[in-house]
């Protein structure tokens, strides 16, 4: 009996009009073009304006991966969300998303898994296809960031933009599709990257909105440690374990949180850097959203085939990689 995998037969992205320049951050916090971009490697980001939201974004990715792949939304069965920044605690974002797109046969709920959310919603999503259970699973990475990022602080707001991507994931029987995962979480690092209030720990209170503790908090440097360390050790692990070497890989699709860390994952699988997607440059770090807008950017470049390892670090934290075998 051929074995079903889930293959990704469609992307689209979702990228805010609006674009914050570095030299636009300049003028709010003590920071600077070239401080910024030595350091994350940005150039500008995008922020979503006009009281949208995330399920706005989505819907626009949603929307676009169904013309794309010539379906109706009413064939979709399953819908994913993986976000951070949900439009509201509850009902879930994609419940929204689905309302809004016409996918009266979908269910669907959020996945918060943080910068790591789009690989462990997609290889959740895979387990629904290679079960049988369902026939098209849309599996999305959207956050509004700046709707809880302080643009006092100049720590966290130089690196967040807004954005959202989607892939639809079908049956496979040409072994094209998910491969394997390794996906991994700790939990003590929420003491270094959160957003402390708002939950049913620290609720919403007069004083948690004075003290700014809905935006993001993060240390800085001690995210970055782990980040260097695990996510390059993890995509390594997951090559190791399918015996790939850096020829057999097409396309490193790393989370999009700081150009160091993207290098670093790079050096430790042996990959060169003209096999790394990056456009941190141009849209920052859009948490759940940056690696299927990598996808989205370099779809035309993707071949039927190829060997993508997918990799992400975010709070919590979490991380991990995906080994996925393009299929169109």
């Amino acid at each position: 009996m051929t074995k079903t995998y889930a293959a990704i037969t469609a992307v689209h992205g979702y990228v805010p009009e609006y674009i914050l320049t570095n030299q636009e951050l300049e003028t709010m916090v003590d920071t600077s073009d070239e401080w910024i971009t030595t350091r994350t490697g940005i150039k500008e980001r995008r922020i979503l304006k006009g009281g949208r939201a995330t399920s706005d974004m989505g819907v626009e990715a949603v929307k676009g991966l169904l013309e794309k792949r010539g379906i109706q939304p009413e064939e979709i069965d399953l819908l994913i969300c993986a976000t951070v920044t949900p439009d509201m605690p509850f009902p879930a974002t994609a419940n929204i998303i689905s309302d809004k797109v016409g996918a009266k046969n979908a269910w669907g709920y959020d996945l918060n898994a943080a910068c790591s959310g789009f690989i462990f919603a997609l290889a959740t999503g895979a387990q629904y296809i290679e079960s049988g259970m369902h026939q098209k699973v849309v599996v999305l990475g959207a956050d509004m960031m700046s709707s809880i990022i302080n643009y006092e602080d100049r720590t966290t707001c130089i690196i967040f933009g807004d954005g959202a991507g989607a892939v639809l994931l079908e049956a496979n029987h040409e072994g094209l599709g998910v491969m394997d995962s390794i996906l991994r979480s700790d939990g003590s690092g929420r003491h270094y990257l959160r957003q402390t209030a708002g939950g049913s720990a620290c609720p919403a209170s007069i004083e948690t909105v004075t003290n700014k503790q809905h935006f993001v908090y993060q240390e800085g440097k001690a995210v970055f440690k782990f980040a260097v360390v695990n996510m390059a050790e993890v995509s390594a692990e997951i090559m190791e374990r399918n015996q790939l070497g850096p020829e057999d890989i097409a396309w490193l699709v790393p989370h999009q949180a700081n150009k160091r860390i993207i290098d670093a994952t790079a050096e430790r699988m042996g990959v060169g850097p003209e096999k790394v997607m990056v456009n941190i440059e141009k849209y920052g770090n859009t948490t759940a959203g940056t690696i299927p807008l990598c996808l989205w950017d370099w779809e035309d470049k993707l071949k039927k085939g190829d060997n993508l390892i997918l990799s992400a670090f975010g709070g919590g934290f979490t991380w991990g990689a995906v080994y996925l075998k393009w299929a169109y």
